[in-house]
């Protein structure tokens, strides 16, 4: 998959050229002042991309009822 930059300018002055593009395959990185702050990617990509960052954080030995229960001690001190 290729990968474009464009400035937040650039994009808002340039939408249905940007929109072309991801709906052609592509990625665009959206930048302001330097920065990233967003990414116009293809709809089929967007499963592989969330799955992508889940990788490394569920593992085989993840236990989910261990997880809530954690995430409820932190955010209540306690498990209801």
């Amino acid at each position: 998959m290729m990968i474009e930059t464009a400035t937040a300018t650039e994009m808002q002055n340039n939408f249905g050229r940007y929109l072309s593009m991801v709906m052609s395959g592509q990625e665009i990185i959206v930048t302001k002042n330097g920065k990233e702050v967003g990414r116009f990617i293809p709809k089929d990509a967007t499963v592989s991309y969330l799955t992508d960052s889940l990788t490394g954080i569920l593992q085989e030995d993840y236990d989910l009822d261990e997880a809530k229960e954690e995430s409820l001690r932190e955010k209540y001190g306690f498990v209801g």
